[in-house]
């Protein structure tokens, strides 16, 4: 009974430390999935910042003016690491079948070489080109899952669907990215339509549109970035004492705002579970006392018989970490249907780097707490333990 009553402190520190590892790793791989569609290779020229801390100078960056499409044209005619750059804008509107609809959908203007910036899978159909952006022609391709929702028998390819009221016909239906965040920015939730029939519907004037330029291989990304730096400057007839009114971010710049948020989070389930680690860790030293006591008459006879001391040691060391070990062991297996948990809500699985990690810290938490019981026991003198009742 005190066996079990030691093991459910350790089951509770483990369970603690796999799951705030699997919640840990959940979090960096749904935030790796997020950010892997902007491209590791593609800068994104925008108004706003992607970083902005509780020091940002909001007003300095709301009256910037807003970005404009020959901003693309500038940077494919004079920029040397620029392989292609593409204008893109969004509004968020509804879309609506002759059976179905949905309250609020992306919707991305982009130009026809978006394909050349950004990966894009076509499952059917084809996307649109530079004859049906100039004629601003109400056409669509729509992600995987607005197709299904929107048609749900049968084929979306060549049908019509209406985008906040205007008549659009579906030519291209994306291939489905499959399970993982549930961000919006996702392509199966995006309907893509020309740039100038954007333009024409709802209007850039007021919108922020974004410039997005991949960079040539071979080109460092902070010298494609100073490159790039320097054309948009004339682009945007800045002299040299005035500031950018623009901003270039990357893929970088996310993964260093996030890394703070992560260590906070790291670092209160550190504390957390070594705090549940401890308790567990002060009970097995505590029931390795008691297990002492009561056998100083055994430890007696085998001093008498010639026991050294190491012997006596290891035994009792052995026996806090087979404790320790017994409810790490529980302590996974109960981890697991807990990582299926939070698989249903990030992409994240209890890997065998975090069950290794689980036995290190039990066979770490026997050794540390059972030591001070195993040389009490050690030590003891061997009459002393004998004449002990």
């Amino acid at each position: 009974m005190r066996a079990v009553l030691t093991t459910l402190g350790i089951i509770i520190g483990i369970v603690s430390v796999t799951g705030m590892a699997t919640v840990v790793n959940g979090i960096e791989q749904g935030f790796e999935n997020d950010i892997s569609s902007l491209g590791t290779d593609v800068m994104y020229i925008e108004k706003w910042p992607w970083a902005r801390g509780p020091n940002t100078k909001w007003w300095e960056y709301i009256n910037r003016p807003n970005l404009t499409e020959d901003l693309a044209d500038a940077l494919n005619e004079r920029s040397q690491s620029t392989q292609q750059a593409t204008a893109v804008v969004s509004t968020g509107r509804s879309l609506k079948s002759q059976t179905q609809s949905i309250s609020s959908a992306r919707i991305k203007g982009v130009q026809p070489n978006y394909p050349l910036v950004h990966q894009v899978d076509i499952e059917e159909g084809y996307f649109f080109s530079d004859f049906d952006n100039d004629g601003a022609r109400n056409m669509t391709v729509i992600g995987a899952s607005i197709a299904e929702e929107l048609f749900p028998f049968g084929s979306a390819l060549g049908k019509d669907l209406r985008v906040d009221g205007a008549k659009y016909l579906v030519v291209g239906i994306l291939a489905k990215e499959g399970q993982g965040s549930e961000a919006n920015d996702s392509g199966d939730l995006e309907v893509h339509i020309p740039f100038n029939t954007f333009k024409k519907q709802f209007g850039t004037r007021l919108r922020d549109v974004s410039i997005q330029a991949k960079v040539l291989p071979g080109f460092l990304l902070a010298d494609a970035k100073d490159e790039m730096r320097g054309v948009l400057r004339i682009a945007r007839s800045l002299d040299a004492q005035e500031e950018d009114d623009f901003e270039i971010n990357e893929q970088e710049t996310l993964r260093a705002s996030i890394e703070p948020i992560k260590n906070a989070i790291f670092g209160i389930g550190i504390g957390l579970t070594s705090l549940a680690l401890l308790v567990g860790g002060i009970g097995v030293m505590n029931i390795m006392f008691v297990t002492v006591k009561e056998r100083t008459r055994e430890i007696g006879i085998r001093k008498a018989v010639g026991a050294k001391k190491y012997s006596i040691l290891l035994q009792f060391l052995v026996e806090a970490i087979v404790i320790c070990m017994v409810g790490g062991i529980i302590g996974v297996g109960l981890a697991f249907p807990l990582s299926m948990l939070i698989g249903a809500v990030l992409p994240a699985t209890l890997d065998l780097g975090t069950v290794a990690m689980a036995f290190f810290i039990c066979v770490a938490i026997g050794t540390v707490f059972g030591l001070a019981p195993a040389w009490s026991a050690a030590k003891s003198a061997p009459i002393e333990a004998l004449r002990y009742e």
